[in-house]
């Protein structure tokens, strides 16, 4: 997630090659250049130096800040400047360090901006509390006084808005000191996850004895023998199956704590505490279930159509995730994605193509793996220098629609922070996957409008499927999943494994429709989910899918004034609530209208692919 300082997204971590070079034997013109931030670590010392010099000064204001215009005004813009420095400073340091993380030079200065952020929390951190304590009727009398100030207006009626849940300074300092505590249903799980948990050996394709790990369960998931696919399995649900009560008061716990901090804060429910930093409404989340429910015969059809594709009775759970489409070779040189992408993004206009070759060709993006380079791929921006892109480029198709997905991240902040003061300058969340995923839904069709080959086609159409699938209806699963135990701790009730297991199991039965088997294990899959512990989060993967579904399609069909108000969607950062920033986009999701759209497109490529194969 991202820090107020910086933007940084990621996506897959791309296999490595045998032999990787060292960087210094790579071609310059596909690395990035950190020197467009700092010329030199001199110059990245000097504004540490600066930084280190401005706290004090920041510091001076507390206790000031409700005395006059001027001085609230002083004091806010201080802060944006020394949070700005900051976001150079943590850029350069990063990007440096992810070149070569083997460079213990760049290693030291990003531990040294960390630590001087957390210097920088603690100076600031009065700002909020005493605009609080000042009156509203004097606090908007400052605002109409300087105009200056009236800048800060949006930030200012946030802010306030939160004000009945902003708790006396005493009781505010031991929800804080609790924070690490709250934070133990987590990272006990995530240690256990990760690092406790031990799986089986299983026989392989060849007959051979390999032990199970997590990686190589995505790959047995996907292997042509079924007998592989059903082993790997229930040697992996098996293990989980040995500690359910563990893992159930672990969750459970968790789910307590959301709940007791929602009541801390005087909010009706839980899942209102959750939506109301980006303000959205709980109605908001109650549609994405709800549509997506009176919606589920399009992933009922897909689902039958993987049972006669495979040509099984049922679909098993270890059926779910087997290709339909043998994996198709695609041979794509960076040269040659660029290509395809400046032609696929087209539909976006010239102001937006002009954005997207500057960033192709300007030293934004560093392409090719190297010795010690970061794995995967991200997009990090901040505010007064040009966005940053890491890549691993493979040539391969998901590496062309990683690049994509990276530049709609790009592209976002360089249009907010082309036309939004800082204070503006980082949208939220709620938002943040719109124009990446906008971005690889205009792709996607211009791949399949452009290709003829039949299996080629076939593959296309069968990832996009799996994406809807995965995507929105299996996160909203899960929404639904997480609201309902939320609710259930909120009414006293206990959530033992019988439970979870029976609203789980239920849930996929419904969600997956008659050709789906609920093996006896599978229910229990609650127990080895991280982002049940992330508190209202994977909604946000639903809606944001199903906006970029929604304005990928308007700007298709050739909607009047589609494109331009995309572009002021990316250039608008978080001047507006995400709900109003969509809404100006032409996408209410408020609304199943979106998500309506999103179910017919599954619908749609299944129906295309009955064609291809079911003549």
């Amino acid at each position: 997630m991202r820090s107020p300082i910086l933007q940084y997204f990621t996506s897959k971590t791309p296999s490595a090659p045998q032999q990787l070079p060292e960087r210094h034997e790579l071609d310059s013109r596909y690395q990035w250049r950190t020197e467009d931030i700092y010329p030199s670590v001199d110059a990245w010392e000097a504004d540490f130096q600066n930084v280190e010099s401005l706290l004090p000064r920041l510091k001076a204001f507390q206790g000031k800040l409700g005395e006059s215009s001027q001085t609230l005004r002083e004091c806010l813009q201080l802060r944006d400047q020394i949070d700005e420095i900051l976001g150079r400073l943590y850029l350069y340091a990063g990007l440096k360090n992810d070149e070569d993380t083997r460079n213990a030079t760049f290693q030291a200065l990003r531990d040294r901006v960390m630590g001087l952020s957390v210097k920088f929390n603690e100076a600031s951190a009065f700002i909020h509390p005493e605009i609080l304590a000042i009156p509203e009727d004097r606090l908007w009398a400052f605002v109409e006084q300087d105009n200056q100030l009236a800048v800060y207006r949006h930030y200012l009626e946030d802010l306030l808005r939160t004000r009945d849940h902003v708790l006396p300074p005493e009781q505010e300092r031991l929800l804080a000191m609790a924070g690490e505590v709250a934070q133990g249903p987590y990272t006990i799980f995530s240690m256990f996850n990760n690092a406790d948990i031990k799986f089986p050996v299983i026989k392989d394709e060849d007959g051979n004895r390999v032990e199970l790990t997590k990686g190589r369960y995505s790959k047995f998931m996907e292997s042509k023998n079924r007998r592989v696919r059903k082993a790997a399995y229930h040697a992996f649900y098996g293990t989980y199956q040995k500690w359910l009560n563990t893992l159930s008061a672990t969750l459970s716990t968790g789910i307590k704590r959301d709940v007791f901090y929602a009541r801390a804060r005087k909010y009706a429910s839980a899942l209102e505490a959750a939506l109301d930093s980006d303000n959205i409404p709980v109605q908001v989340y109650d549609n994405v279930v709800n549509t997506i429910n009176a919606n589920l015969a399009p992933l009922h059809r897909y689902m039958a159509y993987r049972r006669r594709r495979l040509g099984i009775r049922n679909v098993q759970p270890y059926d779910l995730f087997v290709p339909l489409v043998e994996e198709m070779r695609w041979e794509i040189p960076y040269e040659e994605a660029k290509s395809i992408l400046l032609d696929a993004l087209a539909p976006l206009g010239d102001t937006y193509l002009a954005a997207l070759k500057e960033g192709l060709e300007g030293g934004w993006i560093d392409v090719y793996e190297n010795q010690g380079k970061r794995a995967g791929a991200y997009s990090w921006s901040t505010y007064g220098v040009h966005p940053f892109v890491l890549l691993n480029y493979q040539g391969t198709l998901n590496d062309l629609f990683t690049l994509a997905h990276e530049m709609g991240h790009a592209l976002h902040s360089y249009f907010t922070h082309k036309h939004q003061p800082y204070i503006y300058s980082h949208y939220t969340i709620f938002v943040a996957e719109v124009a990446s995923t906008t971005n690889e839904a205009l792709l996607m069709h211009y791949m399949l409008q452009h290709t003829r080959d039949p299996q080629k086609k076939l593959y296309l159409l069968n990832e996009y499927a799996n994406q809807i699938r995965g995507t929105v209806y299996i996160q909203t699963l899960f929404a639904e999943f997480e609201r309902t135990i939320h609710e259930m701790v909120e009414n006293g009730q206990p959530l033992t494994v019988d439970v979870l297991n029976q609203l789980k199991g239920e849930l996929y039965q419904r969600y997956f429709g008659p050709a789906f088997h609920l093996e006896s294990k599978y229910p229990i899959n609650w127990c080895r989910i991280p982002h049940f512990y992330y508190n209202y989060y994977v909604f946000k993967y639903v809606t944001g899918y199903a906006s970029a579904t929604a304005i990928s399609r308007m700007i298709l069909g050739g909607e009047s004034g589609a494109r331009e108000r995309y572009l002021q969607f990316l250039s608008a950062g978080s001047s507006k609530y995400s709900i109003d920033l969509l809404k100006d986009a032409g996408v209410d999701i408020t609304r199943p209208d979106p998500l309506e759209a999103t179910t017919q497109l599954l619908d749609d490529l299944v129906r295309e692919m009955e064609a291809l194969t079911e003549k």
